[in-house]
């Protein structure tokens, strides 16, 4: 693409519009013509009279017309009195306006620049300024000729001056220098570069293949990546034969600077489980801590007056309702246990459980709190048990730190929650290092009840939680087999215990909520598909389109959610001189639109009504497109009744919804789910991940595709092995 980029130069007129988060900027350059052209981009700072070349591309607006899309830009101080004056008077440096502005020319002319940058005493001798004005003005002044030069050397070397900003927030007016002594912070988690891009850079400048620089950030990376894979740590010699591979060194000197960043407290080695493990401090912290909170609550035994079996059959008397043998044993340890685990599948009567848990505990005068990892799913708990429920995040007070760079949580041992019992619901879905997050949060003598499907897909985070806590044997477990009668009628919870089995479904039968329609791949498999949520569920079985969930098990291919969704998009909302659209890279936002958020965002504020306000859109929430307004740049999101504003900068945090992948659906359950099975990639063919997606259906389950894949998936129990500590730590083993 980088042949396809055209250079433009001029002078800054005017900045229409400025986000000073993430540098998006939007301006008038005058290049010399009749008329200024609108440039947009990364442009931090950016002021009038400022000096611009840029490297982009011509782009139509819909509502603003022609304008100049900029990848890379170098901007220019402004030379001569004439331009100084507009950049001061602009308001570039804070403080300093017109009359300030005449002021300083007055008295320092075409020098006033260096001036205010090198001698800001000077700038005090001015009429009107104390010394500690000219101090704040220096100083901002400083900071954006930092930030200046910083883009240009990142836009000399290919980088996106995205990073520029991330840069300056860490190391202030040191970024530059401490990027040029070691290039590879540009791939640390603080900044979020790819590894690869602070190779290229390192190597440019002179860094050697085996420097300790570039091994250490190799390892990092290394490690990090495989963040991914569900690991907690990795075993000491994997990781130096992977790192020596990755970069064409010497395992030696990888290991060498695995002692080094152990030295640096960056890694923890210890041994687990016979295995010599490495782990980043962050997470070797959350799973040594959260094992040691486990291990104190699981010995710990409440003393009460009354016999939790006399608690129980209190309560099936209140409740009109006969508890099963294990539905039972269930309630009444929890009258007795401050930790507990309850598991089973679908129809083995978790929610039976837990409205009986929360009738006992209101009956002891133990104030109890619902949380789920997700909004889908605590908004769920909220309808199945009449008790409002939180996402853990919201439960903690997720919020960035003062930096902006890391996830911090209000909740903590300093500030605990105010409550006597926690229930978790689908703990499966929660990765080590949130279970500590709630751990920490957990006021002394604090019950929790963890509820979950330990035969679901695992978490998308690191750690193997509700697993290991299961196999290691060290905390009260009541695991649930029995489906009831209304589970057993449902064609969808018999064939999901099948499946969970490895027995086959009777995949023809075709009655009832669960359906098989044979398709071999292509065409006819995602025609199929629209013609379903288009037409046939809608006029046969009256389900409302916004009803009916489209889960594949990948994003892409030709069953993959990049094809679904512009497929859907196209047939279930068309564009219309009605609706308004934005376009954002390759994708087509328009009103009407199901949308799905893909990253936490704490800072994201909405509304619901006129009373109520908050922040925070979280990862997996799913919405509706309400407006489009190109006048002000921003698209309106109704989350659940909360009206939510996007800034057309912050888009990629978005992504179409009507068909999302199963890993995405986990928490969720939907009237009517789709289940697309084309040609998928061997690694997600696996039994628990068909599990997952036919769980994830109430009503109605419909697949759609190849009988072989199907089938394959139901033998394959092959599940990817995780390394984490957490079973050993329990069982204690370490």
């Amino acid at each position: 693409m980088d042949e396809q980029l055209i250079d433009i130069s001029g002078t800054i007129k005017a900045v229409v519009y400025q986000n000073e988060e993430n540098g998006y900027t939007v301006l008038r350059l005058d290049m010399g013509d009749a008329d200024p052209v609108t440039v947009v981009g990364c442009l931090p700072f950016a002021s009038p009279g400022e000096g611009l070349t840029a490297s982009g591309r011509w782009e139509k607006h819909p509502s603003h017309g022609t304008q100049f899309k900029a990848v890379t830009a170098q901007r220019h101080m402004p030379v001569g009195e004439k331009q100084i004056y507009a950049y001061l008077a602009s308001g570039a440096v804070k403080g300093i306006g017109a009359a300030t502005a005449t002021l300083l020319l007055d008295r320092f002319g075409s020098r006033t620049l260096s001036v205010l940058a090198e001698e800001p005493e000077k700038i005090a001798e001015v009429r009107g300024i104390t010394l500690r004005k000219a101090r704040q003005y220096s100083e901002t002044f400083r900071k954006q000729a930092a930030l200046r030069a910083l883009m240009e050397f990142l836009a000399v070397h290919g980088i996106s001056p995205e990073y520029a900003m991330r840069l300056y927030k860490v190391y202030a007016d040191a970024a530059l220098e401490n990027l040029k002594s070691n290039p590879y912070i540009l791939s640390s988690e603080q900044i979020g570069g790819r590894f690869d891009e602070a190779d290229a850079l390192a190597l440019s400048l002179g860094f050697e293949d085996d420097s300790p620089e570039r091994i250490s950030a190799a390892l990092i990376y290394e490690m990090r990546y495989n963040l991914q894979n569900g690991h907690s740590f990795l075993p000491r010699e994997k990781l130096t034969a992977a790192t020596a591979a990755l970069i064409g060194v010497e395992q030696e000197n990888a290991e060498e600077c695995l002692d080094m960043l152990q030295d640096a407290e960056d890694v923890v080695l210890c041994t687990v489980a016979g295995v010599n493990a490495v782990y980043l401090r962050g997470l070797y912290e959350a799973e040594e801590g959260s094992a040691e909170k486990l291990r104190a609550m699981a010995a710990l035994r409440l003393s009460s007056k009354a016999d939790p079996d006399a608690l129980v059959d209190r309560l099936e008397q209140q409740q009109g309702i006969r508890y099963a043998p294990m539905q039972r044993e269930a309630i009444r340890l929890a009258a007795e246990r401050e930790l507990l685990v309850l598991t089973g599948g679908p129809g083995t009567g978790k929610t039976t459980i837990i409205k009986g848990i929360l009738a006992l505990y209101a009956n002891l005068g133990v104030d109890s709190i619902l949380c789920a990892p997700t909004g889908r799913a605590a908004k769920r708990m909220t309808e199945l048990t009449g008790k409002e429920a939180y996402t853990i995040h919201r439960l903690l007070g997720a919020g960035w730190d003062s930096e902006g760079d890391r996830v911090v949580f209000k909740r903590d041992e300093d500030d605990p929650l105010r409550c006597d019992a926690v229930i978790l619901d689908e703990c499966s879905m929660v990765d080590i290092t949130l279970l500590y997050a709630l751990l920490r949060a957990l006021p002394k003598d604090c019950r929790l009840i963890l509820v979950g499907d330990c035969d679901q897909l695992p978490s998308v985070g690191p750690g193997s939680v509700l697993l290991d806590i299961l196999r290691s044997n060290a905390v009260a477990t009541v695991r649930l087999r029995e489906v009831f009668r209304q589970g057993e009628e449902s064609h969808i919870v018999r064939n999901a215990h099948s499946i969970n089995e490895g027995v086959q479904p009777q995949w023809q039968e075709n009655k009832g909520d669960f359906f098989f329609l044979a398709r071999p791949g292509g065409e006819k498999l995602s025609t199929t598909i629209v013609e379903l949520c288009r037409d046939r569920l809608p006029s046969r079985m009256g389900f409302d389109p916004k009803d009916i969930q489209v889960l594949t098990p990948s994003r892409k291919g030709e069953c993959g959610t990049y094809a679904l969704n512009t497929l859907l998009q196209a047939a279930l909302n068309p564009p219309s001189p009605d609706k308004k659209e934005k376009t954002f890279g390759e994708r087509v936002f328009r009103e009407g639109d199901r949308v799905m958020q893909i990253r936490n965002d704490y800072d994201i504020p909405w509304t619901r009504g006129e009373k109520e306000s908050g922040t925070g859109i979280f990862n997996g929430d799913v919405g509706t497109i309400l407006e489009v307004d190109s006048e002000h740049e921003l698209l309106y999101i109704d989350f659940d009744d909360k009206r939510t504003p996007y800034g057309f900068e912050q888009l990629g945090e978005l992504e179409l919804a009507y068909a999302v992948t199963v890993h995405k659906a986990q928490g969720s359950e939907y009237p009517a789910v789709i289940l697309a099975l084309g040609k998928t990639p061997s690694r997600l063919c696996s039994r628990d991940l068909l599990y997952t997606a036919v769980t994830r259906a109430r009503k109605l389950l419909i697949i759609v595709g190849d009988k072989s894949i199907a089938g394959g998936m139901v033998d394959n129990a092959r599940k990817t092995r995780r390394y984490s500590g957490l079973r050993a730590r329990l069982a204690g083993e370490v």
